[in-house]
């Protein structure tokens, strides 16, 4: 990945709807060129996909979590089946530490979550901060 290329992905990390003509004018190359290198940087997996995020009416009233779980090794299956199966787990990541996994969670309200942290806990131990709010979220950028 070179310069331009970094440039290619800056800009569409900002606007991904921004038309490839707008990029080429900005990376001084012609539109078949950006095009060609968006292709490429699709095809060796930089850029992994392209999104929507919504913003639903009342999103603000939910309660986000992140959750720390601690499952031993016959669990770890059951665990990663229960997170990919649940809408409210918006992400899960495996980590080094005291715990294995740490998931970003969503739910309705606290009844809510406390019924998803007692479907966790059949697996494993659980450490719940909620999220208050999110002073800094920004996307990769290169």
């Amino acid at each position: 990945m070179d310069d331009l290329d970094r440039k290619i992905v800056h800009l569409l990390t900002k606007n991904a709807r921004m038309p490839v003509k707008e990029i080429a004018e900005q990376v001084n190359l012609t539109s078949p060129a950006v095009s060609s290198r968006i292709r490429r940087l699709e095809t060796e997996g930089v850029i992994g996909g392209y999104t929507v995020i919504l913003h639903q009416p009342g999103e603000e009233a939910r309660v986000q979590a992140l959750v720390s779980v601690s499952v031993n090794a016959d669990s770890r299956d059951g665990f990663l089946a229960l997170a990919e199966r649940d809408p409210r787990v918006l992400q899960c990541w495996k980590v080094t530490g005291s715990y294995n996994f740490i998931a970003k969670v969503s739910c309705e309200n606290i009844d809510d979550l406390e019924h998803l942290l007692t479907r966790v806990q059949k697996l494993g131990s659980t450490n719940t901060q909620i999220i208050l709010n999110t002073p800094v979220d920004r996307p990769l950028s290169f």
